[in-house]
C-alpha cells in the first residue's frame, strides 16, 4: 500500500451513494482529506454517509448542492488536488420517464466538474458505466467495444464520457475514466437487482423479476472501490478508460436461484411485466474484459461471488428497515 493519497485534498461527488460512500470511507482510511458533495435536500439527508461509523463522519467535510450548478461545483472544487466524480442519476427505468432530467444531470454535472478541474488543475477520476456498451457485439467487452445508447441513461453517460475525452484532448485535463460493471454489496438500494432479489427472498414467498435471461457481470463493492483507488494512484494513464468487472457472467434467473439457496427458503420466481424493459432497450449481455486494468493498474477482483452474496444478504437482513420489500424501486 502506498501513501499516494495521504494528506491529499479530495472531493467526491455522489458521495452519499452506494459506491461513493464506500469510496469516502476508504479514502479517509488512506489518509486523504475528504470533502463529500451530496445533493441538497430539505432534510439535510447525507444518504449512505449517515451509516458510516462515527469516527469516519467526524473526519469528513460535507457540502450540499446541485452538480448542475456550476458555481456550487467550482466552490467545492477550489483547493482540491483530486476529484472523484460519481454523482449521477443512474436508474435506467427512470430515464424512460424523465430523459431530459437524466441527460441534464449526468451531462451538465460532468461538464461543470470538468470546468472546475480545468480551472484548478485537479486530477479527475470519472465514473462511467458498462451500460454504455449496450448488448455485447463481442464478448468479453474490452474498452474498445462500440458504445451503444440503448436507454436515455446510457446515452447520457456516453455523452459524459465523451466530454471527458474531449477535455483531456483539448485542454489537457488530467482525467481517467473507470467503467464499473454491475457493482453489488452491503448498502445498495433495491433499485439494483441483487438487493431487489434479496429483500423479496427474506420477506416473501415469491420473487418478482423482469427478464430472467439477461446476463450480468457482478463485482463486489470493495473490489470496485479498489479500482477507483488504483486509478487515482497510477501514474501515466491520463486519458485512459478502464473496465472494472469480474470477467464472469450469470443470468438473472440463475442469480435468483443462487440467492434462494443461500437464504434457505423455498421460493417461486415469477416474471413481473412491469419490470420488463422495451425489447430494443434491454441489454442482454454484459461481460467485462478486465485485462487492461490488470496490466496497467494492477487491479483484479478478489471477493468470491458466493462470499459477496452472503455478506450482502447478512447486511440487508440486519437493515431491512431501510427497504420496502416487494416494491419495484426504480
Amino acid at each position: 500500500m502506498t501513501d499516494h493519497l495521504k494528506s491529499k485534498s479530495v472531493l467526491v461527488t455522489g458521495a452519499g451513494g452506494f459506491i461513493g460512500s464506500s469510496l469516502v470511507q476508504t479514502l479517509i482510511t488512506r489518509g486523504a482529506k475528504v470533502k463529500a458533495f451530496v445533493h441538497y435536500n430539505s432534510r439535510r439527508d447525507m444518504g449512505l454517509l449517515k451509516l458510516l461509523p462515527t469516527e469516519f463522519q467526524s473526519e469528513l467535510e460535507v457540502v450540499a448542492g446541485d452538480l448542475r450548478d456550476s458555481q456550487a461545483v467550482e466552490q467545492a472544487a477550489s483547493g482540491m488536488n483530486m476529484i472523484f466524480h460519481l454523482g449521477a442519476l443512474i436508474s435506467i427505468p427512470y430515464s424512460y420517464f424523465h430523459p431530459s432530467e437524466v441527460l441534464e444531470c449526468n451531462m451538465v454535472s460532468t461538464l461543470n466538474v470538468l470546468n472546475a478541474c480545468r480551472k484548478f488543475d485537479c486530477k479527475l477520476i470519472h465514473t462511467s458505466t458498462s451500460e454504455v456498451y449496450g448488448s455485447g457485439v463481442y464478448l468479453p467487452m474490452n474498452e474498445e467495444h462500440p458504445l451503444q445508447a440503448q436507454s436515455p441513461y446510457s446515452a447520457s453517460k456516453i455523452a459524459a464520457d465523451k466530454m471527458v475525452e474531449s477535455y483531456f484532448k483539448s485542454f489537457n485535463v488530467r482525467a481517467i475514466t473507470v467503467r464499473p460493471f454491475n457493482t453489488y454489496g452491503p448498502g445498495q438500494t433495491a433499485r439494483a437487482v441483487i438487493p431487489a432479489i434479496i429483500t423479496q427472498a427474506l420477506t416473501s414467498d415469491v420473487i418478482l423479476l423482469g427478464n430472467l435471461e439477461t446476463r450480468r457481470d457482478f463485482t463486489y463493492i470493495s473490489d470496485t472501490v479498489d479500482g477507483f483507488i488504483k486509478a487515482a494512484e497510477t501514474e501515466g494513464i491520463f486519458g485512459e478508460v478502464f473496465n472494472l468487472g469480474s470477467g464472469s457472467e450469470i443470468t438473472i434467473g440463475d442469480l435468483a436461484k443462487a440467492i434462494i439457496q443461500l437464504v434457505g427458503r423455498p421460493l417461486a420466481i415469477k416474471i413481473d411485466p412491469n419490470r420488463l424493459r422495451p425489447e430494443k432497450s434491454e441489454v442482454m449481455r454484459l461481460l467485462s474484459d478486465n485485462r487492461k486494468a490488470l496490466k496497467q493498474l494492477g487491479w483484479q477482483p478478489k471477493v468470491n461471488f458466493q462470499v459477496g452474496l452472503q455478506q450482502t444478504i447478512s447486511w440487508i437482513e440486519q437493515h431491512l428497515d431501510l427497504y420496502r420489500p416487494g416494491c419495484y424501486e426504480f
